[in-house]
């Protein structure tokens, strides 16, 4: 499988080592505006540095693309690539409104092509850990989740982009909460209803919220709490509860966690196992989060050969993808017009 990678900031260096070292994928192309950047990302591998992605595309003839640029610039690099024939793997969120997102799923399946968006943090350990715990029904039946994704704001973002709602589609719900949005999709069924409100009177960014809150209801008819914040000042982090009639099970990161609690009915003497992850935490301290996330995007680029090739795989689709910016959405209309928002049945 020949692949172009297109941007190659943090994110798009790590997706292209993940291509190198695939044994099935061969890395042909990585297109960056700074040349210099584009061609750092080529290590280890015989593929061009390209400043244009069309012309990339035309030369490399690529059969998938990953897309790992900035936002604002997804729809039309995905739009090429199925214009060429080619599979596409795009960095969440897939783009910045659902008008665009709804293009770019329309253009995949007239091309006949695969899209699939790269929500990383369901190939994490916890995130699997708590999957894994619900599936095989160790906490029963489902009651209700809560979810929530933070960090401290503006002064940790590489780029102005990334804040800046008519670029990025919106504030910290587009930003780290578009993560947990995706997991409660993921774990508890598609998202159909929305109570939110947003504020934004910390960073006063003009369309970008500080702070996203929602009560939400997914298709199984179960409740979710839900919080996407810039203003989490003890720094990153993002959780996933699940509650059941027989116990719950929380996924964390960072630092990785779970904590899963079980009991054989309500009231019923309780069982608590606490599992940390220190070979992660340590390599963190040494090497960085990027090592995680590195494991995580080789996981996925697996998963997107699979979903090629037609099997099921964790991997998120385009549906999913635009989902995650429908309830963004449904949020900020909720907040607007002081209502729930309905969203179509999946």
């Amino acid at each position: 499988m020949r692949v172009a990678v297109l941007g190659a900031g943090v994110i798009g260096k790590l997706r292209s080592g993940s291509v190198v070292d695939n044994s099935r994928t061969e890395l042909v192309a990585v297109v960056d505006v700074d040349e210099g950047r584009a061609r750092a990302a080529t290590a280890g591998s015989s593929a061009k540095a390209f400043t244009d992605y069309r012309k990339a595309i035309a030369e490399s003839s690529p059969d998938a693309v990953i897309v790992s640029s900035p936002v604002h610039f997804h729809e039309e690099m995905c739009l090429a690539a199925f214009q060429a024939g080619c599979h596409v793997l795009c960095e969440k969120p897939l783009s910045n409104s659902l008008e665009s997102c709804r293009r770019i799923v329309a253009a995949a399946a007239a091309a006949g092509r695969t899209l699939a968006v790269g929500f990383n943090l369901r190939y994490f350990p916890s995130v699997k850990y708590l999957t894994d715990a619900i599936q095989k029904g160790m906490i029963g039946k489902v009651d209700h989740v809560r979810a929530y994704g933070g960090h401290d704001g503006l002064a940790g973002f590489r780029a102005d982009w990334q804040y800046q709602g008519p670029l990025s589609g919106g504030g910290a719900m587009m930003d780290i909460g578009i993560h947990e949005t995706d997991l409660v999709n993921h774990v508890a069924g598609d998202i159909v209803e929305v109570s939110g409100i947003v504020s934004g009177s910390i960073w006063n960014v003009e369309g970008s919220e500080d702070n996203a809150m929602a009560i939400m209801r997914t298709a199984r008819d179960i409740p979710v709490i839900y919080q996407a914040t810039w203003t989490e000042w003890k720094g990153f982090k993002n959780y996933i509860e699940v509650y059941g009639d027989l116990g719950m099970v929380r996924a964390q990161y960072a630092p990785m966690f779970n904590l899963l609690i079980t009991h054989e009915k309500p009231g019923a003497k309780r069982k608590r196992v606490v599992k940390y992850y220190p070979e992660i935490m340590v390599r963190e301290k040494f090497k960085g989060w990027q090592t995680t996330t590195r494991i995580a995007f080789d996981e996925e680029l697996i998963d997107f050969l699979g979903m090629i090739d037609g099997r099921s795989v964790r991997l998120a689709d385009g549906k999913a993808g635009a989902l995650a910016i429908e309830v963004a959405q449904a949020v900020y209309r909720s907040t607007r017009e002081h209502r729930t928002v309905t969203l179509p049945l999946p």
